[in-house]
């Protein structure tokens, strides 16, 4: 797995339609459920994963532009270095697009929650993750967050056709950690923060 970057979002609880078992939660990387803390690409602070290389980078922005980080949820993420067509049923390798500097700071502390298989059709930003856009959570027996335990399992799922015909592919496994440790500040509007 390589370091991939940070991004803050808004947790929400599986919407019914999820089926998904009380208590659970979507901590998926797309932003089709539980959304980003911004629309972000367009002030070009991302890496060349369309993450942050550090939190600090993600509060600066937030900070100038006034977005408010409070209650929201920090993760860190790691890729697997290949992806996977559905077509072809073969895994091949890809980078971090190298028009981007990328160069993220592992943090301490991370918990891993689980792995994010995520669509990349445009082979740019994260699209969909069809265990929670595509209600797949049930069907691959992912865990409370809707994510799957492994790395094995989230290959195998692939593999074994799980994810045909949810989203165009190629798709990308991310392991998804949480950074209890760390809480984020609160934007004002005129742009200063507090803890």
């Amino acid at each position: 797995m390589l370091p991939a970057g940070y991004l803050y979002k808004r947790v929400v609880a599986a919407p019914e339609w999820l089926a998904a078992a009380p208590g659970t939660d979507v901590y998926s990387l797309s932003g089709c459920v539980s959304e980003d803390f911004a629309d972000y690409i367009p002030y070009w602070r991302h890496n060349g994963y369309w993450l942050f290389d550090a939190p600090d980078i993600i509060e600066t922005l937030a900070a100038e532009k006034a977005i408010d980080l409070s209650g929201l949820t920090l993760f860190y993420y790691e890729v697997f270095e290949q992806q996977f067509d559905e077509e072809t049923r073969v895994w091949t390798p890809f980078e971090a697009e190298t028009s981007f500097p990328t160069a993220v700071q592992p943090p301490s502390g991370a918990r891993l929650e689980g792995y994010d298989v995520v669509t990349f059709y445009a082979g740019s930003s994260p699209e969909c993750s069809p265990l929670s856009c595509n209600g797949l959570a049930a069907e691959a027996c992912a865990n409370r967050h809707c994510l799957l335990d492994s790395l094995e399992r989230a290959k195998s799922a692939l593999e074994e056709g799980v994810f045909d015909g949810s989203e165009p592919g190629p798709f990308r496994i991310f392991a998804v950690h949480t950074l209890p440790d760390r809480s984020p500040t609160k934007t004002h509007p005129q742009g200063g923060t507090t803890a």
